[in-house]
């Protein structure tokens, strides 16, 4: 499967050149939020207002694609809580009107799918449409659909696929609540560093055009494997099996990006792994620009790619990888691999 162009509304200024000539957005206020650019010359001002915070950023880092990529031919996206501030707002609806005549706006946010829906019917695209929810596995789900989507087709194809995640009050309570976040100050700056329980809350929309044709493509994912509840001695052997099964070994990877978080619980999944597989290469991490959410990995994806074309990335000058594996995890219960390799085409930019 290729990828033929990227976009990304993430905590950095991804929407333009600022994230890839260097520049860092640093978050002191315990949550990551994204960067919104202006949605004005993307989506009308009438629909535009009746958006959830999911639906717009997805609308924003997807329709510009769309409308680049006219033959794409369906949706996927993966997402592990949707519109989830809508949601709650039409639960709460129903019991302040009593089970009445409600408002339709924020029912139509509140599904996961509204994403996928909205993408479809803002960009006239009437084929295949899909949503992953299944957790931190969401992102990688959606790409293994759309491998099978494309394997399946006789003909040229393209699809949109990505992931969205937004931070609503809810959701950020609850996983605090379950210890996923920090309670001391810290900034996203000195997260990796950190060594105490959680990590810090972030969000984001990543959106790729991928294509059964190699032709006009700047990278190609190569393949993946998830794992959900492994035993701390099963990654290493099966990240070994996973390269041989791809004709590579170890010391065929340029660079290991991997999701440590700052949390001393589970950051040891991705040292151990380096040390036992990779104990010639660094590892570098993603998470001090987008923060922790179940579909982080898609972010990674997106990062990968830039630094395949050769862009400063904070953090990462003179890094011109041309294979790159990431792996994610969250909490250290559902694990994805993914391996990427660059394609000698000049990328094809979005914004």
């Amino acid at each position: 499967m290729y990828i033929k162009a990227i976009s990304a509304i993430s905590p950095q200024l991804t929407y333009g050149d600022e994230y890839v000539q260097g520049d860092f957005q640093i978050h002191t206020k315990g949550i990551i939020n994204a960067i919104e650019p202006n949605y004005l010359a993307i989506i009308p001002a009438s629909l535009l207002r009746r958006m959830g915070k999911a639906v717009r950023m997805g609308i924003g880092a997807g329709l510009p694609l769309i409308k680049n990529y006219p033959a794409i031919d369906g949706v996927i996206i993966g997402t592990a809580n949707g519109g989830l501030e809508d949601c709650i707002r039409f639960l709460n609806q129903i019991v302040d009107y009593e089970e009445g005549v409600l408002t339709p706006t924020n029912f139509v946010n509140s599904t996961p799918n509204a994403v996928a829906g909205q993408l479809a019917l803002m960009g006239e695209k009437m084929g295949y449409n899909s949503t992953h929810t299944n957790g931190s596995l969401a992102f990688d789900n959606a790409l293994l659909d759309a491998k099978l989507v494309l394997e399946s087709s006789d003909k040229p194809m393209e699809l949109l696929v990505g992931a969205v995640e937004e931070i609503s009050d809810y959701n950020y309570n609850i996983d605090t609540l379950n210890k996923h976040y920090k309670t001391e100050s810290i900034s996203n700056e000195d997260l990796i560093s950190s060594t105490t329980d959680g990590s810090l809350c972030g969000e984001g929309a990543t959106m790729f055009v991928v294509s059964n044709e190699k032709e006009g493509a700047i990278a190609e994912v190569v393949d993946q494997f998830q794992i959900c509840f492994p035993e701390n001695d099963e990654i290493a052997p099966l990240i070994v099996d996973f390269l041989s099964k791809n004709k590579l070994t170890p010391q065929a990877i340029d660079l290991l990006l991997f999701g440590n978080a700052g949390d001393g619980r589970t950051d040891f999944w991705y040292n151990n792994l380096q040390k036992e597989v990779f104990p010639n290469l660094a590892i570098h991490t993603f998470k001090q620009f987008c923060g922790d959410y179940r579909t982080a990995s898609a972010f990674a994806c997106y990062q990968a790619i830039q630094l395949m074309q050769k862009h400063s990335i904070h953090g990462f000058e003179g890094q011109q990888p041309t294979t790159i594996l990431v792996y994610n995890q969250f909490s250290g219960e559902r694990h994805g691999f993914i391996l990427l390799r660059k394609l000698p085409l000049a990328m094809k930019m979005e914004h």
